[in-house]
């Protein structure tokens, strides 16, 4: 507990001295920093989803993932800013998108063993909660992101 809150004040700490790190592409093109995080859209988490082609937006899955996401990831996340997660606005400039599917269904093990969903945890203070979301209702819920991305 100790280690963590040290942890955070030197993040803090070095976050407010100075330097503009918000968006800087490494040589791939695929490598973002964010602040002090590094982001690396080609990871794509541990867990069911291994791959994901995505095409045109569905709009009616969108509608049923906005559904999903007011119901259950509301009270953590919020669209535009913010809140104790994570702003969802986005989210996939910042995550690929089976990263994403996997952290929905599978932040336990995310935590554990994913070096960006840790740096999440060291930032944010709160680990994600398993809402016992199926792949189908993840896979909703990505569409409705990419609605407002």
């Amino acid at each position: 507990m100790k280690v963590t809150g040290i942890l955070l004040l030197l993040i803090v700490t070095m976050m407010s001295c100075g330097s503009d790190n918000s968006k800087n592409e490494n040589s791939d093109g695929r490598n973002l920093v964010l602040g002090l995080l590094q982001v690396n859209l080609s990871d794509k988490g541990l867990g069911p989803i291994k791959e994901l082609v995505l095409s045109d937006i569905n709009l009616d899955m969108a509608k049923e993932g906005k559904i999903i996401f007011t119901a259950k990831c509301r009270a953590c996340h919020r669209v535009g800013k913010r809140f104790i997660g994570p702003d969802i606005v986005g989210l996939l400039d910042r995550r690929s998108p089976e990263w994403i599917m996997n952290m929905i269904l599978n932040p336990e093990q995310m935590i554990q063993e994913n070096e960006q969903a840790r740096k999440l945890l060291l930032e944010y203070s709160t680990p994600m909660s398993n809402q016992s979301i199926t792949e189908n209702q993840a896979r909703k819920m990505l569409e409705y992101f990419r609605t407002i991305n």
